[in-house]
């Protein structure tokens, strides 16, 4: 096993750029995804899977001596340039003398900006495994050794009830004697059509993405390739899976405007993957551990990087914070015929989803207001902490749009039913 990930080491991004335009794929440099003979998405992992059997790697062995509690501290540079991650250690004595500061993304992962841009810096491979689910998703940034972090979320499962129950109230206001806008026609019959739900959902794995390239020096993304099935003379079923086929398509796309070089890989291949390191993935997909979906992504990002083993089985769990539109008809009447606030996206002032720090509630973010008092929510759970936050009393942090809770080893595991 050892003998083979060394050969898997050795394999640069110019030799799988090599390799790509072997096998007839053309613009790799560009992370295309139309090959020059066919209208299949990039797919490299056959070449990796082939190298594998050719090596014999089949018993492999997860080499938990080297697990550590935390993985690699991301860094960037004075003008925000992504630089390569630290250790803790290493992080400890920048910020002991005054060389860096403490930051936090949207993502509410915590990185250092350096005080100063270096010069030249030298950056790694790194690439970043996505494994796509219904419920919840798995992502993995692995270098050559080490394992940078790994990440679970929750998809975004409200937005087709969101989209029918906007359609119910707009149909009931065009019957009431009131004065309202003519309809419109379909403006968009020309375009490729993609449900509000399934747009939202692969949106959701862009924006990951793209705070994770804020502040990591991303080259590759290596995605579990979710293929829908035709079934001949059913149209209701092709009709249906359809959507999931753009939507993936315009995932990948918007990977290759974020300078990443896409590339997708099947199930089965992941499966076969997984086995060569000697991996298991857990049965119970609602368990927030290592095991439920982020050996899938560690599997696929190891695969062109190299890495032998999880360094670290710690993630973050994230989970998008929803926010209302601003609502000036509600379901039921109010009293009085006072219509209440509901919904926007400003709370006295403060953007809704500010991460703030609270002399009496802590770590929270802004929610809500009412009656020149804040709604204070709880960063881990989002339930609401009080709504009678005074805007004096909260030191601003940073603007977040997903809740973030960081899992050791210790304290991972825990099922969300």
């Amino acid at each position: 096993m050892v003998v083979a990930m060394q050969v898997l080491t050795s394999l640069s991004s110019e030799e799988i750029l090599q390799e790509l335009r072997l096998v007839g794929y053309k613009n790799v440099g560009d992370a295309s995804l139309v090959p020059s003979s066919s209208t299949e998405p990039l797919n490299v992992m056959s070449l990796i899977i082939e190298r594998l059997s050719l090596l014999g790697i089949g018993e492999g062995k997860l080499d938990s001596g080297r697990e550590t509690a935390i993985g690699r501290i991301p860094v960037v540079s004075k003008n925000g340039i992504p630089l390569m991650p630290c250790r803790p250690t290493k992080a400890r004595k920048l910020l002991e003398q005054g060389k860096a500061i403490k930051k936090r993304n949207k993502l509410g992962i915590f990185y250092l900006q350096l005080e100063f841009d270096p010069n030249d810096p030298v950056t790694q491979l790194l690439a970043i495994g996505i494994d796509p689910g219904t419920k919840f998703e798995g992502f993995s940034v692995v270098g050559t050794e080490d394992t940078i972090l790994n990440l679970m979320s929750k998809a975004v499962d409200w937005v087709k009830k969101a989209v029918a129950q906007r359609k119910v109230m707009r149909r009931a206001r065009r019957y009431r004697k009131t004065r309202r806008r003519k309809c419109k026609e379909n403006r968009r019959h020309n375009e490729t059509f993609l449900p509000p739900s399934t747009k939202a959902r692969w949106d959701a794995k862009l924006r990951l993405v793209r705070q994770l390239c804020k502040i990591l020096p991303l080259q590759y993304a290596v995605s579990e390739d979710v293929k829908a099935t035709t079934r001949k003379n059913q149209r209701g079923w092709n009709r249906n899976f359809s959507p999931l086929e753009v939507g993936k398509h315009y995932f990948y796309a918007e990977l290759e405007k974020l300078g990443l070089i896409v590339i997708t890989m099947q199930g089965h291949e992941t499966k076969h993957l997984r086995e060569a390191f000697g991996l298991k993935k857990s049965p119970n997909k609602s368990k927030v551990a290592f095991e439920t979906h982020c050996v899938d992504a560690w599997v696929l990002a190891a695969a062109i990087t190299g890495a032998k083993s999880p360094t670290t089985t710690s993630l973050y769990y994230v989970e998008p914070i929803r926010f209302h539109r601003r609502a000036l008809h509600r379901l039921q009447f109010s009293k009085g015929g006072i219509r209440k606030r509901y919904g926007g996206t400003i709370s006295l002032g403060l953007k809704r989803g500010t991460l703030i720090c609270h002399k009496t509630h802590g770590l929270c973010y802004v929610g809500g207001n009412l009656n020149n008092r804040l709604s204070l929510h709880c960063v881990r759970t989002g339930k609401r902490l009080t709504q009678s936050g005074k805007k004096e009393d909260c030191h601003i942090l940073t603007r977040i749009s997903f809740r973030t809770q960081f899992l050791s080893p210790v304290n991972r595991g825990v099922s969300l039913r």
